[in-house]
């Protein structure tokens, strides 16, 4: 019973993992969504892509990198302001986080795609709202600490489990 269930960050591979994951992110981005591309000006720089990795580790339970030392969750909002972003500019971003996760080889098992794909649904909905012009927004916030949920990942040796 003394087993610790693990973060999602670490279940996944770590920073590494999520850079690969996020990287071919933006180049899905950048091949087949222009309209969501030209949010960066066509092409996702180095940086932006560093910076989200950083957001999604931190979120995940990793370090707190993003707080630290890229200015936390209202340097996120802001760079969401006056987006714009629409319904089909969404989905589009889900769609394709899913997408470049199974390209890449991120685990597969469905604790674990369910974890960082609820992340993706409840964030891009709530950039959704805060993109748009004259949105109420919440001013402050932490990062936010994202959960396994009602499942953990599977363990078939694990408590349980035959």
């Amino acid at each position: 019973m003394g087993e610790t269930v693990p973060k999602i960050y670490e279940w996944a591979g770590g920073k590494e993992a999520f850079a690969r994951w996020l990287n071919r992110f933006y180049d899905l981005i950048e091949l087949e969504a222009p309209d969501i591309a030209a949010m960066f000006g066509g092409l996702v720089s180095e940086e932006h892509r560093a910076h989200v990795t950083d957001w999604w580790a931190e979120v995940m339970g990793g370090p707190p990198t993003y707080t630290e030392e890229r200015g936390g969750y209202e340097h996120m909002l802001a760079r969401h302001h006056d987006l714009a972003i629409t319904a089909e500019q969404r989905l589009a971003f889900v769609t394709l986080l899913s997408r470049a996760a199974d390209d890449v080889g991120l685990r597969a098992d469905p604790e674990f795609r369910a974890a960082i794909m609820g992340y993706a649904e409840w964030g891009t909905r709530l950039a959704v709202h805060n993109s748009q012009p004259r949105a109420q927004t919440v001013p402050h916030a932490p990062v936010p600490r994202w959960g396994w949920g009602v499942a953990p990942p599977y363990q078939p040796d694990g408590p349980g489990h035959p």
